[in-house]
This record gives C-alpha cells, structure tokens and sequence, in this order.
C-alpha cells in the first residue's frame, strides 16, 4: 500500500523530470535555430501565429523554457521552496497545459507540421500521441504545484518504490515520443554525405572558418557569393575576386562532411575563354589547399 509520504515524494521527483525535459527542449530548439540560421526553425506552434510574430514568439517560448527550468531545478529543495517554488510550478503548468492546447490547434490547421518540441527530432506531424504526452506533462506539473521540497527516499523499499514509478512514467513520455523513433534510426543508420541535407548557411559558416578562406580572403571583393552549387559531397562556393587588372571568380569547394572537412580553393580569369562552362573550369583549377 502507498503511503502518504511515497505520495509526496512521487510529487516532488515531478519537479526535476520536467526541470530536465523543458531544458532539453530549448536546447534542442537552439540548437537547431543555430545550425538554420533562423530563430522560428524547430518550433512548430509558431506557425499558427502571424508571420510578423513568429520569431518573437519562437523566441518568448525558448526563454520560457530555459527559465522555468532553471526556475523549477533551483526551487525543488528547501531552499527554494515557498513562493518562489509555487510560481514556478504553477507557470510551468500553465505552459505545458496551453502547448497541449497550441498542439490540438496546430494539427487542426496545419496536419503537415511537426510539432518542434525538440528541434530537428520533431519533425513529423502532430500525432494524438504527442498532444497526450503534452498533456500528460501538463498534469505532471499540475501534481507537482504545492508539493514539498524534494528530499531523500524513507527506506529502501520506498526508494525502490519511487524508481518504478518513474520509470514507468519515463517510458509511458518515451512511448508517447515520435522523437524516440529518430533517435533509434539515427543511432542505427547515417546517410551518406551524398544524400544529407546540409544548409548553405553552414556551408558558408564552415568556409568563413577555414584557413584557406582566411588565406585568400583579400582576393574576394564580395561578401555575398555569386553561384551556389553542389556535387556529391562538395559544395562550390563562388565569390567575384580581384588581382590588378583582371577580374577574377574566386571559387571555394567546401566537403560537406566531418568536424573539420577540407576546404579547397581555386581562381578563374573570368576574362579568359579556359572552357564553354565556366563551372567546369573552375573545377579544373580547384586545387587542395
């Protein structure tokens, strides 16, 4: 029989798991914004709100996230209990319950869209599975509100007691998690760079970083490139470049693979007749650098 201290400690150990995922949502979310290079990517219940407010909105809700968190895993002891531990809690239930609203209306009016919860993972439209896990965090939160600061299990028996029902719980959200099927392929299965979508953006972030841009970059009088293509597993960069008396097309081939892949670098006197395509000549003078 569950006693009323088990009960209570089942309410507070609310409190970190939902400290823990909120956190891990705005990071996912960040880190998918950063790897874009637009803050709205990954946050699905933006695209219900107007395009002029979707970027304040994306961010209001990461912040919001971050802080509640933070807020949640600093008032979960004693030290942190009292008001400051009911506000956070009594937000973070507000939070969960509107996302499970914001979810229902998400696939109402846009069935196509992922939800975004966790960045690039949540890709896949909104499914009841995810507006019941939204839910049932919600009422996570709701249990959580008024329960007292988190402390140590009684006995053994209680602490055994206590992880089952957390474990449970973990795998009632993993169950409920489209996000965990992503992991799983992505953990069993990598595409090849020839068929992995990389954005421009970070093809260009890569490049300005290398050593061979920061070698050659007096030679390029643009900031904005030219031309943009891709081949296999390189994308070709072209910026316009000068020497004195000759314009120049400076072209810069970026792998697009690894943690610190292979920058080359090539030069065309786009005022010699090298080749009827300009592309293939630029890739003849493409040299390792």
């Amino acid at each position: 029989m569950i006693g009323a201290n088990t009960l209570d400690l089942l309410r507070e150990v609310q409190v970190p798991l939902l400290a823990v995922l909120l956190a891990s949502a705005c990071g996912a979310k960040a880190r998918r914004a950063i790897s874009a290079r637009s803050l709205a990517a990954g946050t699905g219940p933006t695209a219900i709100v107007p395009l002029p407010m979707r970027r304040p909105a994306a961010l209001g809700l990461c912040a919001c996230e971050l802080v509640l968190g933070i807020g949640l895993l600093v008032t979960a002891g004693a030290a942190g209990a009292g008001g400051p531990a009911l506000a956070s809690r009594c937000a973070t239930a507000l939070l969960l319950c509107t996302a499970a609203g914001a979810l229902y209306l998400l696939r109402t009016r846009r069935p196509d869209a992922g939800c975004g919860c966790f960045g690039e993972l949540s890709h896949t439209p909104v499914t009841w599975r995810v507006i019941s896990r939204a839910a049932l965090l919600g009422a996570a939160a709701l249990v959580s509100v008024g329960a007292p600061p988190l402390r140590t299990p009684g006995s053994a028996a209680e602490a055994w007691l206590v992880l089952a029902a957390v474990l449970a719980e973990l795998a009632l959200l993993i169950a409920l998690s489209p996000e965990a099927g992503q992991v799983m392929v992505r953990l069993g299965h990598t595409d090849p760079c020839e068929l992995r979508e990389v954005p421009v953006a970070r093809t260009l972030a890569v490049l300005r970083a290398s050593a061979s841009w920061r070698r050659h970059r007096h030679f390029v009088t643009g900031t904005v490139p030219v031309d943009v293509w891709r081949e296999g597993c390189w994308r070709f960069v072209v910026f316009p470049g000068e020497l004195p008396g000759r314009q120049l097309e400076v072209v810069f081939a970026v792998y697009l693979s690894g943690r610190r892949p292979p920058v080359r670098m090539g030069m065309l006197d786009i005022d010699a007749d090298f080749a009827a395509d300009p592309r293939a000549a630029a890739l003849e003078m493409s040299n390792p650098v």
